[in-house]
């Protein structure tokens, strides 16, 4: 290959709890693979979605831009991606080859986004669905499943809903589950890849968001495992129960939530070793020795911790991701290394684009994570501020990584939390530190000043203003 910049290999999955790694020690998954790209590999142990829910979460990836500034503060379906630079745009105009697999969750549905070709499977296509498309004409692995199975065949052939937590195992056989065909598709680019330049590939998994239908084997690996039990604060069990929809059961009886667990994680391991395909299939490529693996993921998942489940919410199970940064050898940098610099995903266009020599947008609010991986302390971001758009759970939040202040802009409700000494969020010292609620309510006031909304108004913030999904101030 002439061009001999890196290849970049962007791992994304959806709804993975940024604890649910086996070298934390803070789970029951085992993940064996990615355990061991963590020998090779920085973790950034508070990165955060600043807005964790699935499409708000990838404009900040593809933008770089905050969620104020690209316009999407909640989850709405439909609303059309017209937004200037991309990550996959800016590294295809700086001589990369680039290829998409996977979930890509923006509108329409066959945008490229800046990519060469997009091979696509975004789920179960709620918003397609009902507007009653051909959905061969927005799906890639429906087709191909179809040719396998007959016309009849779908993605929902288990008998479960896309949001709920009902379990089931995967009714046909594991090489046809849209995990593993992701993959293959991957791995398929490797083979027709053009030679003369660096990829960039970006494989985009939907699981382990729901359904909960994992490989048989692959569930029986959990079935007996004594699970931790879900997360309890001490300032409310049964914080904020919620449904998701008729075809999208809850279960609260714990035998059934327990299954919801254990499919949840068995989830998770089974991506892990289509994870593992995927780099030996670099290393039978000659490329792995010249590849930028990043690992990461949209959001996180309650998983009945605090009686809640899916996203959305301000605590560290919902906003908190998994974050690796693997370089090659020959690039040096940090291994087996922990950073705990409050980072989130609009810093990884920037991140790739410096990777690549491809320069960075002035209107990007991103910065390099380059930095840490060669073990400099760059001056960095005070605090992160998070953000979403939730009905009645409607909730702003700032942390430094140390520290969570959340406001639920609803009802009123403050809570603050001390991440070191409660990383699991059960005791709220909102009570016991007014002072210092204060302090970190008066930046929120400064974050929030300014906006549409109207959440603040006299220098104060204001409760029950109309929460919105979009800011149509952003140009959306």
């Amino acid at each position: 290959m002439t061009d001999q910049r890196p290849n970049i290999l962007l791992i994304h999955t959806d709804q993975w709890r940024a604890d649910a790694l086996g070298y934390t020690g803070r789970t029951p998954a085992d993940t064996p693979h990615l355990d061991r790209l963590f020998h090779e590999a920085v973790d950034f142990s508070q990165a955060y979605a600043a807005c964790p829910s699935c499409i708000a979460s990838r404009a900040s990836l593809h933008t770089g831009l905050t969620p104020r500034s690209h316009g999407r503060v909640g989850y709405q379906d439909g609303v059309p991606w017209t937004y200037e630079h991309t990550l996959a745009g800016l590294l295809a105009g700086g001589g990369y080859h680039t290829q998409a697999v996977g979930k890509m969750h923006v509108e329409p549905a066959r945008n490229l986004l800046g990519f060469h070709n997009v091979v696509l499977h975004d789920g179960y296509l709620h918003y397609q669905r009902r507007r009653g498309r051909d959905l061969h004409l927005v799906d890639d692995y429906l087709p191909w499943l179809r040719a396998q199975h007959g016309p009849a065949a779908d993605y929902v052939d288990t008998g479960l809903g896309c949001n709920g937590y009902v379990t089931r195992p995967w009714v046909y056989d594991d090489m046809l589950h849209p995990m593993a065909w992701i993959t293959t598709q991957s791995i398929d680019f490797l083979r027709r890849r053009d030679p003369t330049r660096p990829f960039f590939l970006y494989t985009s998994y939907h699981r382990p968001h729901p359904p909960l239908d994992p490989p048989a084997e692959y569930f029986r690996m959990y079935e007996t495992r004594e699970l931790p039990p879900p997360v309890v604060g001490d300032w409310n069990s049964d914080f904020f129960r919620y449904d998701r929809g008729l075809d999208s059961p809850v279960p609260r009886e714990p035998v059934q939530r327990e299954r919801a667990r254990r499919a949840y994680y068995a989830q998770i391991t089974f991506i892990d070793h289509q994870i593992n395909r995927l780099i030996d299939a670099l290393w039978t490529h000659d490329a792995l020795d010249n590849t930028v693996i990043i690992f990461f993921g949209d959001h996180g998942e309650m998983l009945y911790d605090h009686g809640m489940v899916g996203k959305g919410a301000p605590y560290d199970s919902s906003a908190r991701v998994p974050l690796l940064v693997r370089l090659p050898h020959a690039m040096g940098g940090l291994r087996r290394a922990t950073v705990d610099a409050p980072v989130e995903m609009r810093d990884l266009l920037p991140t790739l684009c410096e990777l690549a020599g491809v320069g960075v947008p002035e209107t990007v609010e991103g910065r390099s994570l380059l930095p840490f991986c060669r073990d400099e302390r760059p001056a960095w971001r005070d605090a992160i501020h998070g953000e979403h758009s939730f009905g009645a759970l409607s909730n702003q939040w700032l942390t430094d990584g140390r520290w969570k202040y959340t406001w639920f802009s609803q009802i009123g409700l403050e809570q603050l939390f001390n991440l070191q000494d409660d990383p699991q969020e059960t005791h709220d010292l909102a009570a016991e530190h007014p002072d210092l609620v204060a302090a970190w309510r008066a930046r929120l006031v400064e974050a929030l000043t300014g906006r549409e909304e109207g959440y603040v108004q006299d220098g104060q913030l204001v409760v029950g203003r109309p929460a919105q999904a979009i800011l149509h101030g952003a140009g959306l």
